[in-house]
Protein backbone atom coordinates (compact mmCIF):
# COMPACT_ATOMS: atom_id res chain seq x y z
CA UNK A 1 0.00 0.00 0.00
CA UNK A 2 1.14 3.35 -0.53
CA UNK A 3 -0.41 7.02 -0.30
CA UNK A 4 -1.55 9.31 -2.44
CA UNK A 5 -1.29 13.34 -3.00
CA UNK A 6 -4.45 15.70 -2.33
CA UNK A 7 -4.83 18.80 -3.48
CA UNK A 8 -7.00 21.37 -1.31
CA UNK A 9 -9.72 21.45 -3.55
CA UNK A 10 -9.84 17.86 -2.40
CA UNK A 11 -9.49 17.77 1.37
CA UNK A 12 -12.35 20.27 1.01
CA UNK A 13 -14.33 17.56 -0.65
CA UNK A 14 -13.17 15.05 1.42
CA UNK A 15 -14.06 17.31 4.25
CA UNK A 16 -17.24 17.78 3.73
CA UNK A 17 -17.81 13.78 2.41
CA UNK A 18 -16.02 12.00 5.84
CA UNK A 19 -17.15 13.45 8.92
CA UNK A 20 -14.58 10.89 10.44
CA UNK A 21 -11.65 12.29 8.34
CA UNK A 22 -8.02 12.42 10.23
CA UNK A 23 -5.68 14.87 9.53
CA UNK A 24 -2.49 14.58 11.21
CA UNK A 25 -0.41 17.83 11.34
CA UNK A 26 3.02 17.45 11.37
CA UNK A 27 4.15 20.95 12.85
CA UNK A 28 6.34 22.30 15.53
CA UNK A 29 3.79 23.37 18.45
CA UNK A 30 4.00 26.89 18.08
CA UNK A 31 3.26 26.60 13.97
CA UNK A 32 0.28 24.71 14.56
CA UNK A 33 -0.89 27.06 17.84
CA UNK A 34 -0.59 29.97 15.01
CA UNK A 35 -3.12 28.16 12.90
CA UNK A 36 -3.96 24.64 11.47
CA UNK A 37 -6.59 23.37 9.29
CA UNK A 38 -9.85 22.69 11.36
CA UNK A 39 -9.88 19.34 13.42
CA UNK A 40 -6.19 18.89 12.88
CA UNK A 41 -4.31 17.37 15.23
CA UNK A 42 -0.64 17.40 16.28
CA UNK A 43 0.94 14.04 15.27
CA UNK A 44 4.69 13.61 16.70
CA UNK A 45 6.23 10.92 19.13
CA UNK A 46 4.35 12.28 22.20
CA UNK A 47 0.78 11.81 20.41
CA UNK A 48 1.48 9.19 17.53
CA UNK A 49 0.80 5.74 19.12
CA UNK A 50 -2.32 7.89 20.87
CA UNK A 51 -3.36 8.94 17.34
CA UNK A 52 -2.90 5.76 15.58
CA UNK A 53 -5.23 2.85 17.96
CA UNK A 54 -8.00 5.93 17.62
CA UNK A 55 -7.62 5.67 14.16
CA UNK A 56 -9.14 2.43 12.09
CA UNK A 57 -7.01 0.87 8.94
CA UNK A 58 -10.11 2.27 6.67
CA UNK A 59 -9.97 5.69 8.11
CA UNK A 60 -9.48 8.87 5.41
CA UNK A 61 -5.90 9.66 6.83
CA UNK A 62 -4.33 13.02 5.29
CA UNK A 63 -0.99 14.49 6.65
CA UNK A 64 -0.04 17.73 6.45
CA UNK A 65 3.37 19.66 7.01
CA UNK A 66 4.78 23.12 6.09
CA UNK A 67 4.98 22.35 2.42
CA UNK A 68 3.88 19.25 1.64
CA UNK A 69 7.44 17.99 1.56
CA UNK A 70 7.73 16.02 5.24
CA UNK A 71 4.34 14.90 5.22
CA UNK A 72 5.10 12.49 2.33
CA UNK A 73 7.27 10.30 4.41
CA UNK A 74 4.89 9.89 7.29
CA UNK A 75 2.26 9.69 4.90
CA UNK A 76 4.17 6.83 3.17
CA UNK A 77 5.45 5.35 6.90
CA UNK A 78 1.16 5.47 7.76
CA UNK A 79 0.62 3.52 4.03
CA UNK A 80 3.35 0.93 5.72
CA UNK A 81 1.56 0.05 8.55
CA UNK A 82 -1.39 -0.93 7.19
CA UNK A 83 -3.82 2.19 6.88
CA UNK A 84 -5.20 2.05 3.01
CA UNK A 85 -6.24 5.66 2.66
CA UNK A 86 -3.89 7.78 3.47
CA UNK A 87 -3.21 11.44 1.95
CA UNK A 88 -0.06 13.92 1.86
CA UNK A 89 -1.62 17.38 1.43
CA UNK A 90 0.41 19.18 -1.51
CA UNK A 91 1.75 22.45 -0.45
CA UNK A 92 1.12 21.82 2.99
CA UNK A 93 -0.35 23.91 5.42
CA UNK A 94 1.05 27.01 3.51
CA UNK A 95 -0.97 26.26 0.43
CA UNK A 96 -4.14 25.49 2.41
CA UNK A 97 -3.41 28.79 4.70
CA UNK A 98 -2.82 30.73 1.64
CA UNK A 99 -6.71 30.00 0.21
CA UNK A 100 -8.71 30.10 3.12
Amino acid sequence: MTFRHLDIKGLKSLMQEDPDLRIFDTRDPGSYAAGHITNAVTLNNDTMQQLLDATTSESNIVVCCYHGISSQSVANWLAEQGFDNVYSLIGGYAAWSAQN
